[in-house]
């Protein structure tokens, strides 16, 4: 191998071997789910991606000659270093063949521009947002990954390790299992029951996704109040909120979307979930077109049999009066009548009992594990 070299993505053609290097490295491997490609391109897009308003990002290259061996892209998200008084660098994308030498070189030129903004620690895997995806996968490695949680190979951690991080947090995922054929159990179904009754509750039902739609804004904002107390989340802008409601909510199922709310008609609770899309992206390669399309909506039609827990949250005068349970009820019953069999949930603090109690009613097993590392920056590189 020759002399590894690091260059800052700078040009289309950078951009398109950055963005599309991971289909090239984890090609043949049946657990990987590549992503849309095209929402790849419009995320490091800073005219289309409002996270540019808040944050500065690199992208990196390492080559070994003229072939890519490695990415990643450096993070710094203001809002998220002043809400925590931290002076830190994200890192994210990366990905990377099995050199320590190539990882070595990719998390130095991350480091090397860290320096330069006075940054002292450098954390990831970290996106730009609380709606990005967080941590390495380090458990779990025989699963089929999902669209919003991707996939690594095992060799990453010892990569990362070898370099000086350390763990910081860990975030665990369980797969639910016999959806339609295990009864929501009756005493949880009942205490659902009476807060509903007691609190003035109402789980809204979507008739047309345009209603779905109008309740878009109240939910993100939800989102970001539920979010915020959760490690690493950093506030959205408004643009940012507008964003995520244009780019997600159209291509939500309006029945795998639970909102509840109060007797005021507020928004006090969500519940999201969306079939699986796992081996649909895995056909489309990751575009669109010519057939990728097609794919994708049959993924989303009635007959699938794996969904994938996206967002849930509660306001926080509001936790601790079912409306956890409301919602849960709401999204079984709709999961039983659409046949669904099993649920990937999303990934949750590995210390986070509230949440994890919860699925010890049902079939379940705790299936992968992330982490997020963290290593201080040397003040001159070695």
């Amino acid at each position: 191998m020759k002399e590894i070299s690091v260059t800052e993505v700078a040009r289309k053609s950078d951009l398109r071997e950055f963005v599309e290097f991971p289909m090239e490295l984890y090609a043949g491997c049946p657990y990987y789910v590549p992503p849309l490609l095209s929402d790849e391109y419009d995320t490091f897009s800073r005219k289309k991606n409002p996270a540019f308003d808040v944050s500065d990002a690199k992208l990196f290259l390492a080559r070994d000659g003229s072939k890519a061996v490695g990415r990643i892209a450096a993070l710094v998200n203001h809002l998220r270093n002043e809400k925590y008084n931290k002076k830190n660098l994200d890192f994210a994308w990366f990905d990377c063949v099995n050199d320590a030498r190539v990882a070595s070189a990719l998390f130095g030129a991350a480091e090397d521009w860290a320096r330069t903004l006075g940054l002292t620690a450098i954390v990831g895997p970290e996106g730009f947002d609380i709606l990005s995806t967080t941590g390495m996968l380090v458990e779990g490695f025989d699963h089929l990954a999902t669209m919003a949680n991707p996939y690594n190979y095992p060799y990453y951690a010892d990569l990362v390790e070898q370099y000086g991080f350390t763990k910081e947090i860990d975030f665990v995922e369980f797969r639910l299992k016999n959806i339609c054929t295990t009864p929501f159990p009756p005493r949880l179904a009942s205490i659902a029951e009476r807060a509903k009754r007691l609190g003035g509750y109402r789980v809204l039902e979507f008739r047309k996704k345009k209603e779905m739609l109008g309740r878009a804004p109240e939910v993100l904002k939800l989102v970001e109040d539920t979010y915020s107390q959760l490690y690493g989340s950093a506030p959205l802008t408004e643009r940012q909120n507008a964003y995520y409601a244009k780019k997600f909510f159209p291509y939500l199922k309006k029945e795998l979307v639970k909102v509840v709310v109060n007797k005021d008609d507020e928004v006090i609770g969500f519940f999201i979930a969306i079939p699986s899309v796992s081996e649909a992206l895995q056909k489309a390669r990751g575009r669109l077109f010519p057939f990728g399309f097609i794919h994708l909506l049959r993924a989303t039609r009635n007959g699938n049999k794996v969904m994938d827990f996206c967002l849930g949250g509660v306001k926080e005068e509001y936790r601790g009066r079912g409306v956890d349970l409301v919602m849960a009820v709401a999204m079984h019953e709709t999961a039983t009548q659409l046949g669904f069999e099993c649920a990937e949930t999303n990934p949750e603090l590995e210390d986070n009992m509230r949440v994890q109690s919860e699925w010890k009613y049902f079939d379940h097993v705790q299936h992968k594990r992330r982490r997020v590392y963290r290593k201080a920056i040397p003040v001159d590189r070695d």
